[in-house]
């Protein structure tokens, strides 16, 4: 098992009682279930800051005419072999 670190925290009541329902629903204690939330949060924030690297490199080294032009005809040759009906 992990190393845990005991944490108090003080919530609006309106979101504990959310937290209370969802928790009971999926027969988590309210630690795994929090934990659960806040790993999903830290999640999605490294995967829009990894969206945002890819574009700003995109910016800074945007495909060649001649690579767009090869996918293309890569794309088209590939859908021209398709059984369409």
């Amino acid at each position: 098992m992990a190393e845990t670190k005991k944490i108090a925290i003080s919530i609006p009541n309106d979101l504990a009682k959310k937290v209370e329902s969802l928790r009971k629903i999926s027969g988590e204690s309210r630690s795994a279930f929090i934990s659960r939330a806040i790993g999903r949060m830290l999640r999605e924030r490294e995967l829009k800051a990894q969206i945002t690297r890819y574009q700003e490199g995109y910016r800074k080294h945007p495909e060649s005419k001649e690579e767009i032009a090869f996918a293309e005809a890569s794309s088209a040759r590939i859908l021209a072999e398709e059984p369409w009906e």
